[in-house]
């Protein structure tokens, strides 16, 4: 017996060593670099727990995967991006129907003034759906280079189209290597009709994810995932071409961001923030090492149900949470119509809608 188990110790020695040597000459599928997360607020103040979404009504439930996006129609329907490629549209009775299959992934939408819907699709890149589900790709490239992974958008009075390419390194598929990478490859796009192409107004961004005009549109704002804040260009005014910060520090990851009532912005936050991942980041070694390992062994994203709304100086007045994610979880957008809030998902099969105070 006593030579059967220092046999078996043997054999775990030398799979042990021979994966440590596995792990240590297998190149990496990234080239991290240190990035210092500010230490994260205090879940206080307006950030305080509560159970605001809870009690949300659930819409479609197990007819929707994944719908990242939700748009509402001038006649009421409910428009989910799903994860199987689908753009479905939930009617007022509740029915589902499949409008059209992009044969993408359908993200951000919003109708255009002829009722299209605009599309950022993070495979095909920027498209214009009809009302009876016809695809136009209106954008493939931005600047000379392809459009990686198109997230969102936001359409101005004018017909100009601003919207995200979220990283030039990694598609959809790839968007977690992106946030071990911190090499921030986001830009921020505008498409004109008039002259049928896109051009980059923004590079650099640390995954740029929403996207959203001001309430008079002097300015665009663009969320960066993984640096935990929100970005500003200004489009008019004497600082028109620059940019700065208008939201810094957030306690989640910010995703789509919309206009709301009274002046505000209503930010998803697709979960808190990581204490194990803001401790790896300054660690480029530890991330590469991580990023060699399959992701079922990667940290995962708590499941916790966060909305923020922000005032027109980015300060956090209120959110609104489900801290165990119990109705609803991983929050990837949030639209407000009619003094009712529709939360769209990447992880969940439904629409959750909560009625504002």
């Amino acid at each position: 017996m006593r030579k059967f188990f220092s046999k078996l110790l043997g054999l775990l020695l030398v799979v042990a060593l021979a994966a440590a040597l596995y792990m240590w000459l297998w190149t990496a599928p990234i080239n991290p670099r240190a990035y210092h997360p500010p230490a994260k607020p205090e879940m206080t103040g307006p950030l305080a727990p509560n159970q605001d979404l809870v009690g949300a009504r659930i819409l479609a439930k197990g007819s929707v995967p994944a719908p990242e996006d939700v748009a509402i129609g001038p006649d009421g329907d409910i428009f989910c991006s799903c994860g199987d490629g689908t753009i479905r549209r939930i009617k007022p009775s509740g029915r589902v129907e499949v409008l059209v299959n992009t044969e993408g992934r359908p993200l951000g939408m919003v109708f255009d003034a002829q009722g299209n819907l605009i599309v950022a699709d993070a495979v095909k890149g920027l498209l214009s759906v009809s009302r009876l589900g016809r695809v136009t790709v209106l954008a493939t490239e931005a600047g000379g280079a392809p459009i990686k992974l198109a997230d969102d958008l936001d359409i101005a009075s004018d017909g100009k189209i601003y919207f995200s390419d979220a990283s030039a390194r990694f598609g959809i598929h790839g968007y977690l290597y992106d946030l071990l990478e911190s090499r921030p490859t986001g830009r921020l796009l505008v498409y004109d009709p008039a002259q049928g192409k896109a051009e980059v107004l923004l590079a650099g961004l640390s995954f740029a994810d929403g996207v959203s005009l001001s309430h008079n549109q002097d300015y665009v704002l663009v969320t960066e995932t993984y640096a935990y804040r929100i970005r500003r260009f200004w489009l008019r005014g004497p600082r028109a071409g620059t940019n700065d910060i208008f939201a810094d520090n957030l306690p989640g990851f910010p995703d789509n961001i919309s206009r709301g009532s009274g002046g505000r912005y209503w930010l998803a936050c697709f979960t808190v923030r990581n204490d194990l991942l803001d401790w790896m980041h300054p660690h480029p070694w530890i991330k590469e090492l991580l990023a060699k390992l399959p992701e079922f062994m990667w940290p995962r994203p708590a499941a916790y149900g966060l909305v923020l709304a922000l005032d027109q100086d980015g300060r956090i007045v209120r959110s609104l949470q489900d801290p165990a994610g119990q109705t609803v979880t991983n929050v990837t957008s949030v639209k407000e119509h009619q003094g009712r809030l529709y939360l769209g998902s990447l992880f969940q099969d439904q629409v959750a809608v909560v009625k504002l105070q």
